[in-house]
């Protein structure tokens, strides 16, 4: 522990206080009183609030059926699976569906719930640099040339969450199907915020049968879990081979039911997305602005300040002027890359935009002297 706090790395919980440039609640799902009147309904209608058991056994309940059931249609996808979290979802995916003589070729940024599935797997890994297209086919034909003979499985994220750009999407997909390989995409900061009703980035790539993708629900769905859509073999290979499927509890029923509503309020309610649009925009501009830093084109903007150190004091004196932001170190980030990571969600306003950067402004100043 003495280490971390010399090196400004040492973390602890603390509870969400002041206006909200923290959270992924993105649309403002979580405390919507919609989501818990569904919920309040579903208690109603005598749904539990724990399943019991894992989904193999007893924990199986009908509301986890009508969700994977609605999810399949929503996104596009043959079959749907909901896991208890994105972490999990991410760990059973790259730990269990590529075999022995397979490739994975991954973002050197993608998420830790996938190096962790990756780290778990048989298969030859691969990193490479973070959005370079050219980058993954030559390590798949450098793969090849050394006598790899498997399946070759890339693994992304849509909208990165530490840096808020977008993966070349179309061109991987391309990628994977000129390789006869698999095209793994996690949407978790996109799924609600981007696409036709926000179906996310992979929504333009259309039905393709070597693509999987993740929809966390606890960004902006306001809820929990996670749903892999996914060709329907591979999706029953999980269920009988995925460890973090078969021997963990069932997610909560109670909990199926809130996403289910939560896919329902993105199809009936698009004037949050096209909001959210609107002051990601205006804090680009303010952004460019007050700090002469190039926005990164979506509601996660980082704001780069290099040293550990300096980034937990300019957050901890933003958080107390009102402004809950916080600081991202390593290992979350690459060494000298400590930033601040500021989340543009319908819980603020321009007023409050404006007032957050124009604080911000004058504390980096201060903190440059």
């Amino acid at each position: 522990m003495a280490g971390l706090e010399r090196r400004s790395r040492f973390r602890s919980v603390a509870a969400g206080t002041g206006i909200d440039f923290a959270s992924n609640d993105y649309l403002g799902f979580a405390n919507s009183a919609r989501l818990k009147g569904a919920i309040t309904a579903a208690v109603d209608r005598g749904v539990p609030v724990g399943a019991g058991g894992s989904r193999l056994l007893r924990g199986n309940h009908i509301e986890h059926e009508l969700l994977e059931a609605e999810a399949a249609r929503f996104f596009g996808a043959e079959k749907a699976l909901y896991f208890a979290s994105g972490y999990a979802a991410n760990t059973a995916i790259f730990s269990t569906l590529p075999q022995r003589d397979d490739l994975i070729v991954y973002d050197a940024l993608i998420h830790a719930s996938a190096l962790e599935g990756i780290s778990a797997s048989k298969a030859m890994t691969s990193a490479v640099p973070h959005n370079d297209a050219g980058a993954f086919e030559q390590a798949i034909r450098d793969w090849r040339d050394k006598g790899g003979k498997g399946v070759p499985w890339i693994g992304v994220e849509s909208l990165y969450s530490m840096d808020g750009d977008k993966a070349p999407l179309l061109e991987l997909a391309e990628l994977a199907q000129r390789h006869d390989g698999f095209l793994v995409i996690d949407e978790a900061h996109a799924t609600g915020v981007i696409g036709a009703e926000g179906r996310g980035l992979a929504g333009d790539l259309g039905v393709r049968s070597n693509l999987l993708t993740l929809h966390t629900c606890g960004k902006a769905l306001g809820t929990s879990g996670a749903l892999l859509g996914a060709p329907k073999t591979l999706v029953n290979y999980l269920v009988n081979r995925a460890r973090n499927f078969i021997y963990s509890t069932a997610p909560s029923p109670l909990m199926a039911a809130g996403v289910r509503e939560a896919l329902r309020i993105l199809a009936d309610e698009p004037a949050r997305m096209t909001r959210l649009e609107r002051l990601t925009t205006y804090a680009g501009a303010q952004l460019q602005s007050r700090l002469a830093t190039i926005p990164s084109g979506s509601q996660i903007i980082p704001v780069a300040i290099g040293d550990n150190g300096r980034a937990v004091s300019i957050a901890r004196k933003m958080q107390a002027e009102g402004f809950d932001i916080r600081a991202i170190r390593p290992p979350t980030v690459p060494e000298g890359t400590a930033r601040l990571r500021i989340s543009i969600t319908l819980n603020v306003d321009e007023q409050k935009i404006a007032a957050m950067f124009a604080r911000l402004s004058e504390i980096m100043q201060e903190h440059s002297l």
